[in-house]
This record gives C-alpha cells, structure tokens and sequence, in this order.
C-alpha cells in the first residue's frame, strides 16, 4: 500500500522542483520609473464593501503617478451599504481625480464578469487594470506596470497579491496557503516556454491587459455560466490568443496586499468557489497539477490513518510526510523572501500537518457545487 503513496510523492515532488527552477528562471524587470507614457483604466467592481473602500481610496490616492494618465471606474454591484456614499465623499474631496462610479444592470449568473463589462465599455484608456475593494495598492502600482509595459511589450500581464500580515494561526494559515497559489503561478510562468506548460493561476485583484485584446477574445464569452473566474478564464483566453505576449511581472513595487478570512467558514467558502472553477479549465497541464495536488494530499491522509490503524509503520508515514515538508518548504521560503514574509514560515510545521485535511474538505465541499460569494449562493 505504501507504494503508490511513495510513487505519487515523487512525481509531487519532481513537480515542485520544477516550479521552483520556474520560479528563479522568472528575472525581475529593470526599473525605470522616468517619463511613464501608460494610460490606466483601473476597475474595481464591489458589492458591501464600505469596509474595504476607504483603504483602497486612500492608497489610489497616494499613487506616485499623474492623475492625467489614470481614470478610475467603481462599479457598483447592488451594494446596500454605505459604499457608495464613501465613494461620492472621495471624489469631492479629491476633484484632481478622474472617478466614475456607476451601478451595474442585468441579473446574470456572474455579476462581477458583467461589471468588468460594463466597466470595459466605458473606459477610455487603452489599459484595463483590475483590482478589489478590499484591497490596497502599492504607491508604484501603476509606476510598475508601466514600465513593464514598455519593456515585454505584451498583451496581458499578471501580479503579485499577497495577504496583509495579522496574528492568528488562521490567518498564518492562510498567508502559508496564499504563498503556495503565488509560488505556483509564478513557477509556471517561469517555465512557459517549454510547450507543455501554460500559466493557468492569476488573480483579479491585480491584473493588467489591453482593452483591444479583451474584445479580440471576446472577453468573458463562454464562462458567463460559472460565477467566479474573470481572471483565469480571460488569462487562458489571453495566452491561447498571445502565447508569447502574456508575462509576469515580478516587482515588489506591484504587490498588491488583500485581506485573509476570519474565520474558518468563510475560508471554506472562498476555496471551495476557486475550487469550482478548476473544471472548466481547458488545457491539460492545469488539469494534471490540480489532480496530482490532491493526490498527493489524499495520499498523506491515506498514510496517515493506515499508519493510524498500524497497517503500515509510522516511519513510512514519517518519511513520506518528511518528504513533502522539504520539497515544499524550499519553493514557500523563496516565495516569503520575495514578498518579504518569511516570518510567516514559523507556522509551516502545524500548516503542513493540517493542510492535507484542509484541501481534501475543500475538494469533496467542492463537489456540492454550492457556495455563498458576496451573500448570494451560487
């Protein structure tokens, strides 16, 4: 019985070896802030968030950039909170910023796809910068994606997101499990050249891409059925169109920081939705990191309970458990050095024995195909 587990450790492992070569391949770009010449379209849909707004007002305002070469669009997704009085009292206090606030129409089944549309159409920059409400902005944000920009010349570029750093083993948590969805991102796009791999993970909350390209794909075309998604279906859209023409950008000064569940239903919840969404990925290569992920982890938890039961001995069990702990520690302690936290490390012994449990509730949660997002159910 030990034998499969073993097998499927090795291919888990050769697989994190190679997104860590991924991740050291991906360079970090040469920085020249002087002369910017992007136009910036940020968008940021929101449903409640007079919580989140302020912060990330109050950062969009400390951008190191000139508020003649951004717009910002707030589109409104049936909020029935106080949200878009903070918004209205933002932009009279700060006229030097071109705002637009509006209220999203239709009832589809993704209202946060069709707010990006309605946003899209009415930007009047070339570049569609997304992020959320509940996020905050570095100030060289836009300083970075410029000069990217005209560095790679591309089409689409994805981010860094990060969560803020708080106390408590579940946010610790959290920021452990955050750290190993950026190291994977990363990673693969380190190694995107090779014709078998294709980046498959990204996050809205800080994504770049052409308005042209957008509609030369169709946009959210296809995915309109699925809730969640608008980042990662649009990147596997992007790179299916622009292989070459899709980059990372790895800057600390485009990290945006995002907050992390207070509690562990609410956590459920969020990963069962990103959970959701990986059947509907067309290429194959997503498809077999997902399935050898979970293997892995249910192979732990098999190992666990057999060694449990005394079918096989702890030291087997020991040294399969061993064998992840090393393998992933070395890709997370490069991705904490990146985003400067390391001191999230101090709780990767417990998070490594709870993982297992944790992604395989997720997956089986996932198969009730139902979740809450933003207080309605999908």
């Amino acid at each position: 019985m030990i034998f499969p587990i073993l097998i499927i450790c090795v291919f888990y492992s050769i697989l994190i070896l190679f997104l860590s070569r991924g991740f050291d391949k991906l360079e970090v770009p040469v920085i020249d802030y002087s002369n910017p010449e992007t136009y910036f379209s940020i968008l940021v849909p929101f449903r409640n968030e007079e919580k989140g707004l302020p912060r990330l007002l109050k950062s969009i305002d400390t951008l190191d950039y000139h508020p003649d070469r951004f717009e910002i669009i707030l589109i409104d997704d049936n909020s029935n909170d106080g949200s878009s009085n903070i918004i209205q009292l933002f932009k009279e206090q700060h006229p030097e910023l071109n705002i637009l606030l509006i209220s999203k129409t239709g009832n589809s089944t993704s209202p946060k796809k069709e707010a990006l549309n309605q946003g899209i159409e009415l930007a009047s920059y070339p570049w569609i910068i997304t992020t959320d409400a509940d996020c905050i902005v570095p100030k060289n944000w836009l300083n970075a994606f410029d000069n990217f920009i005209r560095l790679a010349s591309p089409k689409m570029v994805v981010a860094p997101v990060s969560y803020e750093a708080e106390t408590g083993f579940i946010h610790k948590f959290q920021a452990l499990d955050f750290l190993s969805l950026q190291a994977t991102t990363m990673g693969v796009f380190g190694l995107k050249n090779h014709d078998f791999v294709q980046p498959f993970l990204c996050n809205g909350a800080n994504l770049c891409y052409q308005k042209e390209s957008f509609v030369q794909v169709n946009g959210f075309q296809g995915n309109e059925h699925i809730a969640s998604g608008d980042d990662v279906f649009l990147l596997e859209k992007m790179y299916a169109e622009f292989p070459k023409k899709v980059e990372f950008l790895k800057s600390n000064d485009a990290v945006v920081l995002t907050t992390s569940k207070n509690t562990l239903k609410e956590l459920l919840q969020q990963r069962v939705r990103w959970a959701s969404k990986t059947v509907a990925y067309k290429h194959i290569f997503s498809k077999l990191v997902g399935v050898l992920v979970f293997l892995t982890n249910f192979s732990l938890l098999t190992g666990f309970f057999l060694a449990l039961n005394g079918n096989i001995p702890w030291l087997h069990f020991g040294f399969l458990f061993l064998l992840k702990f090393n393998i992933d520690f070395v890709l997370l302690y490069k991705t904490a050095g990146f985003f400067n936290q390391k001191e999230q490390m101090q709780s990767y012994f417990l998070s490594s024995l709870l993982y297992p449990f944790f992604t395989v509730l997720v997956v089986l949660l996932s198969f009730k195909k139902n979740y809450t997002w933003k207080e309605r159910k999908y």
